[in-house]
């Protein structure tokens, strides 16, 4: 049986993976916010800061793993800023087994920065533009292992999962699945007609941007192949107005460099309600790591899941209203 958790990586273990690689620490590992997968900051003997990558067991296959560092070289190679992989003895993919588990892990320099303000026009213009030179790139092939943003793995798997979780309170199963399965319905039925899907960094939200004198892009751990508009939609923020405005300067400056196919404006709100589910299902299967219910111990309670509710009720009636349109 596979082990999907990190039980075996100790601090020696990490020591001994970095060591088959020739890199020795001059300074000790601090363990970086992360928590699908466990990520460390060292400095080197080369006294140059770095970050070590250690793959959750079991999540990705190898083929798959190498198609996001090679996704991320072609970025980077075409002069986008873009944290990749860095090739050691050759190779970008490293392993190492304890016991039956075996852990797989890259090695990144380490960058700085402060985080990308959606809020902020300015910044989200250069956004538009980067986004744009990165599906420029991205279209010009396609993955063959990496899987797409589909309603199997976004909404009927994550569904399936919820209707088994132990951690929904029996009290509310019933309030949450009566608006839980009518927003699954709605989003399949608005999800449709993604007719190009290209490469996509996938998870382009705030948190995955680090701003230094312009955007430097991180963390392609979630790039799959779906519709260009899922790595613009999660730098919308605030009301709809705001939100309109906001989609005006990303797509303008998004189109210096590539077309962008307004029909995909429909499906912001189903990817929304996409994500929604997903992560409330991905907290719950990953809720033996120890971890989890350190880092999200609200979602064992009544009051999260009260606020689920309410959140679905409210995705419910986003998928019901007009779709947002520029130039408004």
């Amino acid at each position: 049986m596979t082990d999907f958790s990190f039980s075996g990586l100790s601090p020696d273990t990490i020591l001994d993976a970095l060591e088959t690689q020739g890199i020795f620490l001059q300074s000790g590992l601090l363990a970086l916010n992360s928590y699908e997968n466990r990520v460390y900051q060292f400095i080197a003997e080369d006294g140059k800061r770095y970050v070590v990558k250690f793959y959750r067991p079991g999540r990705w296959s190898d083929e798959q793993i190498q198609e996001e560092h090679n996704f991320a070289k072609e970025l980077a190679d075409n002069e986008i800023p873009i944290i990749a992989p860095m090739a050691v003895n050759t190779k970008t993919l490293h392993h190492h087994s304890v016991g039956s588990t075996d852990y797989r892990f890259a090695i990144f320099p380490s960058v700085g920065g402060r985080q990308f303000e959606n809020d902020n026009l300015d910044q989200l213009e250069w956004m538009g533009r980067f986004i744009g030179r990165i599906h420029l790139t991205a279209q010009a092939s396609a993955f063959s292992s990496r899987p797409a943003i589909d309603v199997e793995s976004y909404l009927l798997e994550p569904q399936r999962v919820l209707e088994q979780s132990e951690l929904l309170p029996e009290g509310l199963k019933t309030a949450f699945f009566a608006i839980l399965n009518p927003v699954i319905e709605a989003t399949q039925k608005a999800y449709k007609n993604v007719s190009s899907p290209i490469r996509l960094h996938g998870d382009c939200h705030p948190g995955n941007i680090l701003w230094r004198d312009g955007p430097t892009f991180v963390d392609l751990d979630d790039c799959r192949m779906g519709p260009a508009i899922q790595d613009l939609w999660m730098m919308l923020s605030g009301d709809r107005q705001q939100q309109l405005l906001q989609l005006d300067t990303l797509v303008e400056a998004y189109e210096e460099f590539q077309p962008f196919n307004k029909a995909e404006l429909a499906l912001i709100e189903p990817l929304r309600a996409m994500r929604m589910v997903h992560y409330m299902a991905w907290l719950s299967r990953r809720w033996s790591d120890p971890a989890f219910p350190r880092a999200f111990p609200w979602f064992a309670e009544d009051k999260y899941w009260e606020g689920q509710i309410l959140a679905l009720k409210e995705q419910m009636s986003a998928l019901q209203e007009p779709v947002l349109k520029l130039g408004m």
